[in-house]
């Protein structure tokens, strides 16, 4: 949109019905900087915030705060909360959750008000508690929907909007596009009817039967030592933990479940335990940036402690480091992670019905693992949303998990938390630990049988991170138009476009190459960053030591990553 005159009055429009003092007065600086059509630096930012619009998707709303449809802000939150109303029926119950970022507590309630004004109940979270939280609270409650206020580990500046569906997953379509309608057609919301009867959520009502279910999880045995318990049986829980909530909201739970599960408490970051919405220690609030876990290592160091765990802001998501042999700490890969409690859960779960799924751009590893338990593997789309549904009829999802340090653990009654859930995973985690520990292994060892077992799986990334998007869209079509013919050294034997559908997948915006060798390249445009994200995969065999496959690897990958980037053109 380029005509100023139409982005004044659209930004006049949206300031009459604006609640928020913050944002108003932010709103009427901008107009007053762009009134002038020679003040070309007001009419840009108007045309920022104007010309296009947050939309609405499977991921709900993810963007930065401030003014205006392409912001995050009580307008664009109370026209979702409109449009899931109209796709909900009277009565219907939907449970709100917020994390403790900017504004989202504000966010809830206005999402609250908005749907008991459309006639709907509402349990309101009585807290700033963690993502899984929310999602096991939609199903335990009955609730046909729910939302969660969160950006996830996105940078201080951002805030989101999540949708979960009745059965504790996030929304998939067409539900997103019946609600983007929806949205579409909400008018000012200063017109809108507000309630105020909503219920208020005690940590009684759901965090206790949250932490019930995850301590029923295959944490290994027993479970919930009482105190005096023999010391034989505390073995069982004898490792040592770094733990950082890297600013957000897991840390209390995570305290109360590992207290819970018979664990010694874990040594805290103290710098980031308390919730800060402005992220103070770290360039990036997310464990997978560089840097983020400087802390937690420097801590794990000194006291020499066994794992280093963390999640993300709202918990969603879970790190893990261990202690190598000559005293220094790896950083384990989601995929890395993603094998070992899928092994872990398949030894603790029993029957044919069992299925255990991953995105398509995590490790073919869990394929593999599957085959040798016996069980069905799936391959889903990426996002949580998918993997939950991966279970056919008369199946179980025991287990779920995708490279992002996203898990899912389930028992022999299936997941616990039908999305990604970094405070059961950090604690089904240290249970693993604590039982290798009891042999005199670690973690590490583990990943060394694995790789013995199915071949060393190494997988890494490319991330292209841009400031105009539609440079993403220039490198994809580049890539379409003149698929590489080779890739690292290694042809090119199949290339897939999966907007096209794949596999029987839905369409996605994403392109898949398969190498000679059984290498895999999977390039796409990240679903919530300004990000292009390439996925990268080679199996060597071991057939020396397993430190020389892992070195053939890494110059492998370092080969795909070396081609991959004048390829993209970025």
């Amino acid at each position: 949109m380029n005509d100023k005159a139409e982005l004044v009055r659209r930004a006049r429009a949206w300031l009459a019905q604006d609640p928020d003092p913050e944002t108003r007065a932010e709103l009427a600086a901008l107009l007053d900087a762009g009134g002038d059509a020679s003040d070309r630096s007001g009419a840009s930012a108007l045309a920022d915030r104007f010309a296009g619009k947050l939309e609405f998707g499977t991921a709900g709303l993810r963007g930065e705060l401030g003014a205006g449809p392409n912001r995050m802000n009580r307008v664009t939150v109370m026209r979702a909360a409109a449009g899931l109303a109209a796709v909900l029926s009277p009565g219907d119950l939907v449970v709100v959750g917020y994390d403790a970022r900017h504004n989202s507590d504000v966010f809830a309630r206005d999402t609250a008000a908005v749907l008991t004004g459309a006639g709907l109940r509402v349990a309101l979270m009585g807290g700033h508690w963690p993502t899984p939280v929310l999602a096991f609270a939609v199903p335990h409650l009955g609730a046909a929907a729910g939302v969660m206020v969160t950006a996830s580990h996105n940078p201080p500046r951002d805030n989101g909007y999540k949708v979960y569906w009745g059965d504790g997953g996030q929304i998939v379509p067409p539900l997103d596009t019946l609600i983007s309608e929806a949205i579409d057609a909400v008018g000012p919301v200063d017109k809108l009817p507000l309630g105020d009867g909503w219920r208020t959520l005690s940590d009684a009502d759901i965090v206790e039967p949250y932490l019930s279910a995850v301590l029923a999880l295959p944490i290994g045995l027993p479970v919930g030592l009482p105190v005096g318990a023999a010391r034989d049986a505390r073995d069982a829980r004898d490792v040592s933990v770094v733990y950082t909530p890297m600013h957000g909201v897991g840390g209390a739970i995570v305290m109360r479940a590992f207290a819970r599960a018979g664990f010694a408490a874990p040594a805290v970051v103290a710098e980031q335990f308390t919730p800060d919405p402005d992220f103070p220690t770290v360039a990036f609030p997310n464990p997978e940036e560089p840097g983020a876990m400087d802390l937690a290592l420097s801590l794990a160091g000194g006291s020499e402690a066994d794992l280093v765990l963390a999640n993300d802001p709202d918990a969603d998501r879970c790190a893990v480091g261990v202690r190598a042999a000559d005293g220094t700490y790896r950083m384990l890969t989601g995929d890395e992670v993603g094998g070992l409690l899928a092994e872990h859960v398949l030894k603790h779960t029993r029957g044919a019905d069992r299925v255990v799924a991953c995105s398509i751009v995590s490790s073919s590893l869990l394929s593999a693992i599957a085959a040798d338990h016996g069980v069905r593997f799936a391959a889903t789309l990426t996002g949580f949303k998918w993997i939950v549904k991966a279970a056919g009829e008369g199946e179980r999802l025991v287990y779920g998990y995708e490279e992002a340090l996203g898990y899912s653990v389930g028992s022999d009654d299936g997941l616990a938390v039908r999305d990604k859930d970094g405070i059961g995973a950090a604690l089904t985690v240290a249970g693993m630990a604590a039982t290798a520990e009891r042999e005199g292994r670690t973690l590490l060892d583990l990943l060394d049988d694995q790789a013995r077992r199915y071949g060393l799986h190494a997988t890494g990334q490319l991330s292209l991170r841009v400031s105009d998007l539609s440079l993403i869209a220039a490198a994809m079509a580049r890539l379409r138009a003149a698929p590489p013919a080779s890739l690292g050294g290694r042809a090119v034997e199949s290339a897939e476009d999966l907007a096209l559908g794949a596999g029987g997948l839905p369409p996605t915006d994403g392109l898949r190459y398969r190498l000679e060798g059984g290498a895999r390249v999977i390039v796409r445009p990240s679903g919530t960053e300004p990000k292009l994200k390439c996925y990268l995969e080679v199996v060597v065999p071991v057939t020396g030591s397993v430190a020389e496959a892992r070195t053939r690897a890494e110059e492998h990958l370092a080969a795909l990553r070396a081609d991959l980037a004048p390829a993209l053109g970025l």
